[in-house]
């Protein structure tokens, strides 16, 4: 692992960068990722993203969220993890996917049809350990509040 790597690992795990980082990051990554015409996520430097399109659970609205993931390779899909930063709510892109699971991200300038899936039990398990070998300071974020972060893996779905 790279001394840069540790280093932003180190920083997104303090409570400052939760406090800025959720209001910073994601109005970044949209203007980049619309001038770049969705080839470009800045936030992509540190940790693989996509941005993902869901109705809104309570508006029905379309709305567009960058996020961080885990791409799983061997079985093409991806792992969204709902730390919000490790701040006490769940993340309003959550409760979407709960309401409305059939959505589509972007990944690498590709719109792709996928269907979100809660994970729970063992699954969730298994998941929540990839996860933290991926990324460390996840367990931080969990550490810090007292829901349990939800998991979610997204499959590909017929066009």
């Amino acid at each position: 692992m790279s001394v840069g790597t540790r280093l932003v690992q180190k920083v997104s795990s303090t409570r400052a960068f939760a406090k800025v980082a959720p209001r910073f990051i994601p109005a970044m990554d949209r203007a980049v990722h619309r001038l770049t015409r969705g080839k470009v996520l800045l936030s992509s430097q540190m940790l693989p993203g996509v941005v993902l399109t869901a109705r809104g659970a309570k508006s029905g609205l379309e709305r567009r969220t960058p996020l961080a993931c885990m791409p799983e390779k061997s079985a093409g899909t991806w792992l969204l993890i709902g730390s919000n930063f490790g701040r006490p709510g769940h993340p309003a892109w959550t409760a979407n996917l709960l309401a409305h699971p059939e959505v589509s991200i972007s990944w690498k300038g590709e719109e792709i049809p996928v269907r979100a899936r809660l994970l729970a039990g063992d699954e969730r398990a298994r998941a929540w350990a990839e996860a933290l070998r991926f990324w460390p300071p996840y367990a931080t974020y969990q550490a810090r509040v007292d829901r349990e972060i939800r998991l979610f893996r997204l499959e590909r779905r017929p066009t």
